[in-house]
Formats: structure tokens, sequence, C-alpha cells
């Protein structure tokens, strides 16, 4: 019996996949269930099973573009399994590894004659080159034996770099599915939203003393590090709640404010940037914050994030800081309305009850969306998150750490 395997549907509104790599080669034997391809879709990559044990025939190419409900290889279910196949393929990569018979050498192109003359130039052509501003060596004489006449230093272009005799070679690769994707969402977001960015710094002594404090405990306890994402989630849903425009999207003529927090966080994978999403962060604890967040980055990075997972989201958190960016204007991640940039931490002077103290600064930035957010509510926004980030024991614990991080 010949099984004819389709493309599933990775998600909804997905209507198509790229075949990103084939794990099996045409007439292998495979098993049920075995991973045979990976495919890229416009939200996550994933891996294609085998329906069925037999052998295989491709029907798609790496790189083509293959519709949801496509055929994109046959199993044939009543082939046995080959015996030895292991021999074989071990047969085949000897062959492969054995040293090729040394081709004949092409006939070597004739030099062209050399005199004193050639690269030398003549007294007219000498100065023309000098106001120029050229070496000599760097102009192809076309007169008698290689010199350099007037009208080779009339026609000579000054180069616009220094010679260096280094590699120039390119490659050219097709971007994934998903890269483009990504690629057409930062495009839409800058051309289709009126984006604004406003910026803040936050003293994160107060947190640095409270991880310092509880870390070891809290990571004993619960399994998971006392990071900074859960500070900084819960700082944001703070500040969602009181400014709801913020939490809000715009549909054609209408805006949509959410009643929930469902946060975006930026993570880089194997595949470029994903954002999987933290479902209802309101009502999650310190604890239930970073177990979310470690669990949803793993996934990422292994590449076995779901669609369902990054779909959705009301606000989008991305960390620059974490590969060194002291600032940035982050992109709205559409439809969303507006995003928040961490960065990285230096000690800064700062002033500080009337003296110069020395502190762990971050500079923090919200790019939003002048269409429904103003500029109050924007600000507004960014200082309610400096505020709890430097006073978080009384906004974002209610005056009880260990209860609030369940000690």
């Amino acid at each position: 019996m010949i099984l004819e395997m389709k493309v599933p549907s990775p998600g909804e509104s997905i209507t198509e996949v790229e075949i990103a790599e084939w794990l099996v080669e045409d007439g292998d034997y495979v098993e049920k269930d075995q991973a045979i391809a990976e495919v890229d879709s416009d939200k996550a990559t994933l891996e294609l099973p085998a329906e069925e044990s037999g052998i295989i025939t491709l029907k798609a190419e790496v790189g083509d573009a293959v519709a949801v409900g496509a055929v994109v290889c046959l199993i044939d279910t009543d082939a046995a399994k080959p015996a030895g196949d292991n021999a074989e393929k071990d047969v085949a990569e000897e062959k492969k590894s054995e040293p090729k018979k040394e081709e004949a050498k092409a006939p070597q192109p004739v030099q062209a004659k050399e005199t004193y003359a050639s690269g030398v130039a003549s007294p007219a052509a000498k100065k023309i080159l000098s106001e120029k501003g050229i070496d000599s060596s760097a102009v192809k004489g076309s007169g008698k034996d290689g010199r350099i006449t007037k009208d080779d230093a009339v026609n000579a272009v000054p180069s616009m770099g220094t010679p260096t005799g280094g590699n120039r070679s390119e490659t050219r690769s097709k971007l994934s599915m998903l890269r483009r994707k990504v690629a057409e969402r930062l495009v839409s977001a800058k051309n289709e939203t009126a984006m604004l960015t406003t910026f803040n710094e936050v003293d994160m002594s107060a947190i640095f003393e409270l991880r310092k404090q509880y870390k070891d405990d809290f990571k004993a306890k619960h399994g998971v590090g006392l990071g900074f994402m859960s500070f900084f989630t819960r700082a944001v849903v703070r500040a969602l709640q009181m400014y709801p425009a913020v939490n809000s999207m715009i549909d054609g003529k209408e805006m949509i404010s959410y009643d929930f927090c469902d946060i975006s966080i930026a993570v880089s994978g194997p595949k470029g940037l994903m954002v999987p999403v933290i479902r209802n962060a309101e009502n999650l604890t310190f604890r239930g914050v970073e177990a979310e967040v470690k669990r949803l980055a793993i996934r990422a990075r292994e590449g076995e994030i779901t669609v369902d997972e990054m779909t959705g989201g009301t606000f989008t958190i991305t960390n620059g800081g974490v590969f060194g960016s002291m600032l940035s204007t982050p992109i709205i991640n559409p439809p969303q309305s507006a995003i928040l940039g961490m960065h990285n931490i230096v000690e800064r002077p700062i002033a500080r009850d009337g003296a110069i103290a020395i502190a762990p600064i971050m500079y923090v930035a919200v790019s939003y969306d002048h269409r429904i957010i103003d500029g109050k509510e924007s600000v507004g926004f960014l200082v309610a998150i400096k505020e709890a980030l430097e006073n978080p024991e009384e906004l974002l614990m209610d005056g009880n750490v260990k209860k609030a991080l369940e000690m």
C-alpha cells in the first residue's frame, strides 16, 4: 500500500509551510513516528513524523513552499526493511571517502613578456598620476612592453579602498519562512503604526538586595532561579492595569482593550526570534512567572515551541541586555500597541539624598503606537514600572517579601 503523507496544519491561519530540511533520503526505510523532515511556517519550525513504516519517496525539495494538505512524500508500507542496510551504507560511505585520482593539470597560460619598461610611467603620465594621488603600480600600462602612457594616466581611476589581498568572497543563503515573516512584521510595524519611544532609568539596588538575600532559598524551594523577569513582568502587569490603553489594540476603526495580561517574552532561538506568551500573567506569583519563563525559553531554544504558545499576547517584553545592549528603541510586536525594552545593568554615578552614589542602573524603553496611546499615558506607564522596580517590597510584594516569594 502506498501512503500519501500530506502537510498537516500547524495552526490556524497558516496556509503553507516550507521544507527546511529532509532528515532522510529518497529510498530510505523509515520507522513509524520517525522524524523525516523539518518544516518552517511563518511562526515556528516543526518536525514532520512518518505516519507509517516503509520505503519513502520524497515529493518536495528543500526550500519548496508547500500548501497545507499537499502531498510531500510517499511511503510504501508493504516494503520490508532491507537486510544489511547498515552494512550497505558503510560501504557507500567508504567509497565516498576514497581519494580521487589526481586529475591532469591544465596547461598554464604563457606569461606576458616583462622588461625594464613594464609598469614604468612616462614623464607626462607620471605627472598626471601624481596629481591624482595614484601610485603607478596600481595602473596597467598599454604601451610597448607595458609602459604606462599619458592616456593610461588620464583614464586611471583612484581606488576607493586600500588593496589588502584578503579574501573577498561572499555567500548567499535563502531566508527561512520564519525569518521572512519576522522581517515582514517588523517592516509592517514601522510603516503602519505611529511608533514613538520614551526612555527612563531604573535604580536596580532594591532588586539586587532582594535577590542577594533570597535567591538561594527561592531556588532550593521552587527549583527555579529568582531572576529579573519576574520583577519586570509583575511591574508591567501593575502598570498595564493602571494604564489600560497600553493593553489595547487597534482593529480597523475600533480599539480593543483587554482585562487580562498575556505577556509575550522575546526569546532568541536557533531559527531566529520567537515570542512565546505567558498567559494571564496577572494571576501568577513570582515563582509562577519564573517557572513559565524557564519552560517557554527551553522549548523555544530546543525548537519544540508550538504555534499556540506564540499566538496572542497583549504586551511584549524584550531583553537586549543579555547581549550587552545599553539602549535601544524596540519595535512593536503587531497587532500589540506597546513593547518594553530591557537593557544591560551598569554601575553608574547617581544623585541620592543630595550626595553622589554608585548604583546598578538599567535604561528602559517603551515603544508605543501613538494612534491610541498618548504621550502622557506612555510616560506615566514607564514611570509606574520604574517606581515598582525601585520599591518592589511595597508595590510588588504588599510589604511581605516572604509571602510574595512563598518562602
